[in-house]
This record gives C-alpha cells, sequence and structure tokens, in this order.
C-alpha cells in the first residue's frame, strides 16, 4: 500500500514560484512512477507532469512546459513539483500520484493506483 500526502501549496502572486512536495510512507515508493495533476473549479482532472521511479523519463503538459519541473528523491520516498512563473491559470488542486508500471496512458486519471488528498495552489493578485 502506498499512502501520498502532498504539501507546499499556498497562495502566489503571478510570476511567483512554489515548490510541492508529496512524500509516501510506502517502502515501495521508490520503485514506482509518480505524477502530478490537477483540478480547478468546475473542470476535469489534467494531467500536469510524470517521472520514471530511475528519473530517467519525464513528461509535461504543454501548458506547464519550460516552467514546471518534476524531480524525486527516493532515498526520501519524496517526489516534488517545482512551478515557476506561475500564471492566474495554474490555480487549481494539485494532486500527486503513484502507479507501479510507467503507462504509455499516463495522461489519464486511469492508468494511477494511488492518489493524495491533494493541495491547493492559487495565485493571484
Amino acid at each position: 500500500q502506498v499512502q501520498l500526502v502532498e504539501s507546499g501549496g499556498g497562495l502566489v502572486q503571478p510570476g511567483g514560484s512554489l515548490r510541492l512536495s508529496c512524500e509516501s510512507s510506502g517502502r515501495t515508493f521508490s520503485s514506482y512512477a509518480a505524477g502530478w495533476f490537477r483540478q480547478a473549479p468546475r473542470k476535469e482532472r489534467e494531467f500536469v507532469a510524470v517521472i520514471s521511479w530511475n528519473e530517467v523519463s519525464t513528461r509535461y503538459a504543454e501548458s506547464v512546459k519550460g516552467r514546471f519541473t518534476i524531480s524525486r528523491d527516493n532515498a526520501k520516498n519524496t517526489a516534488y513539483l517545482q512551478m515557476n512563473s506561475l500564471k492566474p491559470e495554474d490555480t487549481a488542486v494539485y494532486y500527486c500520484a503513484a502507479s507501479e508500471y510507467y503507462s504509455s496512458n499516463y495522461y489519464h486519471t486511469s492508468a494511477w493506483d494511488y492518489w493524495g488528498q491533494g493541495t491547493q495552489v492559487t495565485v493571484s493578485s
């Protein structure tokens, strides 16, 4: 069983930065793919970024490419999402996800086995 807890969300001005963390209590997290999704009010949950267990592969949604960076520290069972140049449209609840397999359908919520409770990110002046 993998339990995920996100942290690091908050209120930030446009152009600012935040770093989200996703800590897992499960010892197998280091062998799992990790991802970030987000859900804005009245919208479906959407893919943001994914990283393979060994950090060899990363993928990003077009809307965040060049601004967000996903990383992980397997020794700490933690994944991160560094968010720079934040925009009001980045406002959403951000969710961490984990999966035993790095699915080719990583951008679908159905490809992921475990989810955190989410952390709110609000970008506003």
